[in-house]
């Protein structure tokens, strides 16, 4: 029996990878470093999971100017102008995501989050696509800087599992990247991959199902039988 999904945010909630790339090149433009992350260098850093961690990979494998302020710094710059365009309405939930909530309340199934950005980032999304912060949408809330690994380890997950109060067996995982399958199968859990934009190449073996779209699961009852619960 599935008591609680969880679910990623970027890329999953919503394809939100090109706003947070764009988000980072309007902050290296405000500080003024010859910085720019084309989508080819952006797809190969993430890789990295977490935006902090995205910046210091560059620093020390392909970035030709010093980082004019420390990485922290940098980091809330680019979440602060995140949150502002996401709040200008540049971003929209994936499809089949907002009916597969609306009826897993229904149902009184459980939701969580598990995800590696940041919770100010996580919240405008909510806000903006529910008209309510994240924590009255989601009973549980796992977010990268609460733990101290980000994906592919489980910690997470396994926060989220823990705020839940559930074994993994009672729940399942919506992700969109090989970074995040891995990480809920090494929760323990059951994960449905959608791949998004910058993911569709990756590798989901060990998934549940893959779906094009998460319109394409067929609700509650899909998402159930995916998983046989």
């Amino acid at each position: 029996m599935i008591r609680a999904i969880i679910f990623d945010v970027d890329g999953t909630l919503a394809e939100t990878e090109e706003l947070h790339r764009r988000a980072f090149n309007d902050t290296f433009a405000r500080i003024g470093v010859d910085w720019h992350w084309d989508r080819e260098i952006y797809r190969d850093l993430l890789t990295t999971t977490g935006g902090k961690e995205r910046i210091e990979r560059f620093l020390r494998y392909q970035a030709g100017d010093p980082a004019p302020l420390p990485v922290a710094e940098i980091h809330a710059l680019k979440t602060a102008r995140y949150v502002e365009l996401v709040a200008a309405g540049h971003v929209a939930l994936r499809p089949g995501i907002a009916a597969l909530i609306e009826e897993a309340q229904r149902a009184g199934v459980r939701l969580a989050m598990a995800t590696t950005t940041s919770l100010p980032s996580a919240d405008a999304l909510c806000r903006a696509a529910f008209g309510r912060p994240a924590a009255e949408v989601f009973e549980a809330i796992a977010a990268g800087d609460m733990v101290a690994a980000k994906k592919p380890a489980p910690d997470v997950y396994l926060l989220a599992l823990q705020q839940l109060g559930l074994p993994p067996e009672d729940c399942v995982a919506l992700e969109d990247s090989r970074n995040g399958l891995r990480a809920a199968r090494a929760a323990g859990l059951r994960c449905i991959v959608s791949p998004g934009f910058y993911t569709l190449g990756e590798d989901f073996t060990g998934a549940a199902r893959r779906v094009d779209c998460f319109a394409d699961l067929g609700g509650l009852d899909g998402l159930r039988e995916t998983v046989g619960a």
